[in-house]
């Protein structure tokens, strides 16, 4: 068909030119809007002319999320050949979340789910849900640990609900990501219950807080760790947290959004020692692993409370064989795309090897950012770069505040307007500070290079100038 050789020709062409485009977007989102302002037509017109004016709206309002030099975010690159199988399952048309619909997804999706437990070295019990994300793979995790925390303490949330159930006591880092925040919001905790443990300078929770936390409250509780603080990289200490959690009958779950695929990496894996002994896990596959967006993995050590927290049953849904998988038992929707079928492809591509090369290198290209960032006068890198992390301040120690976050600021806006790479900021510890983040698949230590010297060159310019705070 005309409409598919269309879009593969737009996409290839898109692809093959990324490298050389600017990483920030041409156009804004009002000018997007202004573009494609019009009344739905009467009539249609031909598939193919709708994929060619889908592109020439769309182009010029894409951030270059897939160029090398993208470290805006932890987000990831979408690989060709994960974009490719991603084509194929809507293509395909396959409704993933009943295992009869499609059994070529329920059974790709389960060896997926055995091949990532295995790469990360997790156990191999444990059960694997194909959700869009961390926030959603955390929303999984956090239902079965809030089901089991109160059946417990003699309460069954999935009959019974929650009016009138038990506190839960949910202890979080104090640097806790946004997104955990939000799912257990979500799940009826709210935020200002929140029990916040004390954090060290890199973000690190101080299991000597957590111990006083918990032996101060009595009842259910749930602790959620972090692999990988979204800021500065760092782990929590994980065997510290599994004794106190275990000793405390605390279910205990890791935001590993993009630092669980530490354990992919030998030497990396280390950081994570004691990791494996947590009850549930998230991590994201369109971060490292380079998955197309719509994909996350919540890992639940015990399969029967995942399910007991996510199944949906009805008489019209055939029930499985035994042995056989059946998707939305692990995921909240009866209805989705196969997300197992991407990770399945990227996972098969790269090995066990590459996906620890993919690894190995961001972690090496981060570290030579800030090295060679920290030799440049006026410019402080803030963290131990312990991962693919970097976190960096503009300004002197005579600056006030005040100016090195307009320093900062600056530095960000001259680098984006400019192109060459794409950075953000953020907040930490009182400053304002410039976050690398190192993901894309295509990265190299060349890209690196590129990075410095753009970095350099725009502090030289912002450092000159007539500003003075």
């Amino acid at each position: 068909m005309d409409v598919f050789e269309t879009a593969c020709r737009h996409a290839a062409a898109y692809r093959a030119s990324v490298a050389k485009r600017p990483v920030r977007p041409a156009r804004s989102y009002s000018e997007i809007l202004a573009a494609g302002h019009a009344a739905l037509p009467d009539h249609g017109i031909k598939d193919d002319q709708v994929i060619d004016e889908l592109v020439a709206l769309a182009d010029p309002g894409l951030t270059q999320v897939v160029h090398p030099r993208f470290f805006g975010w932890v987000m990831g690159g979408s690989s060709p050949v994960s974009v490719a199988a991603d084509w194929l399952v809507s293509a395909w048309g396959q409704n993933a979340g009943i295992h009869v619909s499609s059994p070529a997804a329920a059974a790709i999706e389960e060896i997926s789910a055995r091949w990532l437990l295995e790469i990360l070295d997790l156990p191999r019990t444990a059960s694997v849900g194909f959700a869009t994300g961390g926030t959603m793979g955390s929303f999984i995790a956090l239902a079965a640990a809030r089901g089991k925390v109160l059946r417990d303490h003699g309460w069954n949330c999935e009959t019974d609900g929650l009016f009138g159930a038990p506190p839960v006591h949910v202890f979080v880092g104090a640097d806790v990501h946004a997104s955990v925040l939000s799912t257990l919001r979500y799940l009826g905790f709210g935020t200002r219950g929140l029990v916040r443990v004390d954090t060290d300078d890199q973000g690190r929770m101080k299991s000597t807080d957590l111990s006083r936390q918990v032996t101060a409250r009595q009842g259910a509780m749930i602790v959620v760790g972090q692999a990988g603080q979204i800021n500065t990289g760092a782990f929590d200490p994980f065997p510290d947290l599994a004794d106190i959690a275990g000793n405390s009958g605390a279910w205990l779950h890791i935001d590993g959004a993009f630092g669980l695929w530490a354990r992919a990496h030998p030497e990396l894996k280390k950081r994570t020692t004691g990791i494996e002994l947590a009850d549930s896990w998230v991590v994201d596959g369109h971060k490292w692993l380079q998955v197309p967006f719509d994909a996350g993995y919540a890992i639940i050590k015990n399969r029967e409370e995942h399910e007991r927290a996510m199944a949906t049953k009805a008489s019209y849904l055939q029930p499985a064989k035994q042995n056989e998988r059946v998707p939305s038992h692990f995921v909240p929707e009866l209805s989705r795309r196969a997300r197992g079928i991407p990770t399945w492809a990227a996972l098969k591509s790269l090995g066990r090897r590459g996906i620890a090369e993919l690894v190995g290198r961001h972690c090496t290209v981060a570290s030579h950012i800030a090295e060679n960032l920290a030799a440049i006068s006026g410019i402080t890198v803030l963290n131990d770069v312990v991962l693919n992390q970097v976190i960096v301040r503009f300004g002197y120690d005579h600056d006030t505040p005040e100016t090195r976050e307009m320093r900062t600021n600056m530095v960000i806006d001259l680098l984006v307007k400019e192109g060459l790479v794409f950075v953000a900021g953020a907040d930490w510890r009182g400053e304002r500070v410039m976050r690398i983040s190192v993901t894309s698949g295509e990265t190299t230590l060349k890209d690196a290079e590129i990075a410095v010297r753009s970095i350099k060159s725009a502090w030289c310019d912002i450092s000159s100038s007539q500003f003075t705070g």
